[in-house]
């Protein structure tokens, strides 16, 4: 081959080379925005980076009361996908047009627990306890807007206890807050989630279950969304053979295969 010939050949690869440029990146999936109930925290931590390992989507949690979350998504959060503690709060957001059709999945079963800053050495059995002169503050989460505290207050009152305790509350934003007023020693014990009760500060006990109305906590796909196929993925994935393990591990009861 001539000498001429091989420069040309190298002039041309080289022209080529510089129109390529460099290679696009490759677009990354959006993130899927999940609003949890604050009872969900450390279950769906758990169960955030199994879907991300799954899909290659991660998850972004926005935790709270569940009647907090709701009225967000009545103004227009940007969420995809919505996890009550208690499925009143779908029901509502479904008749005001705001869930995708046939998105709605319950997907466990909650369970209260009554419990005492481990320090104090507090032994409490059941809601009649918290009339101990030992308990100056309980901790429950706002009635007003989270299922939790709903519940706790049902627990007080069917014991018989509620207006004896009733000086003694201390609410909390949500029962997250809750557990924090009891793990900091701000109150001595508290009615939270059986999910988040297991921390090392407190002790705990179950909560007889006839004592409040069950707690069916439910999700659903936003509409509005720009990712519903992968918000269906993460409300099946919860309930399914990865996160129903994780969901079971936390204490939630799994509803009965329909």
């Amino acid at each position: 081959m001539k000498w001429w010939a091989i420069l040309a050949g190298l002039a041309l690869l080289g022209a080529v080379a510089c129109t390529a440029g460099p290679a696009s990146p490759r677009k990354q999936p959006a993130s899927l925005v999940v609003a949890a109930a604050a009872d969900l925290q450390f279950a769906f931590e758990e169960i955030g980076p199994l879907f991300e390992r799954d899909t290659g989507v991660k998850v972004e949690f926005t935790f709270g009361s569940s009647g907090n979350l709701a009225r967000q998504i009545e103004n227009g959060a940007p969420i995809d996908v919505y996890a009550s503690a208690d499925e009143s709060f779908v029901s509502e957001l479904q008749t005001e047009g705001l869930i995708v059709e046939n998105s709605r999945r319950v997907y466990a079963l909650g369970r209260l627990a009554l419990i005492s800053n481990r320090q104090t050495g507090l032994d409490l059995k059941r809601p009649q306890d918290l009339t101990s002169p030992g308990v100056k503050h309980v901790a429950i989460a706002n009635p007003d807007h989270a299922p939790y505290g709903k519940a706790a207050r049902q627990a007080l009152e069917r014991a018989g206890v509620w207006e004896q305790i009733r000086p003694k509350l201390v609410y909390g934003e949500n029962v997250r807050q809750a557990l924090q007023f009891v793990q900091t020693g701000n109150a001595e014990a508290g009615i939270v989630a059986l999910s988040i009760a297991g921390v090392p500060e407190a002790t705990y006990t179950l909560i007889d279950q006839r004592l409040y109305d069950p707690l069916r906590q439910e999700m659903a796909v936003v509409r509005g969304t720009r990712q519903e196929a992968t918000a269906r993925e993460f409300v099946a994935l919860v309930g399914g053979p990865q996160g129903g393990p994780v969901m079971k591990k936390y204490g939630f009861v799994l509803p009965e295969a329909p």
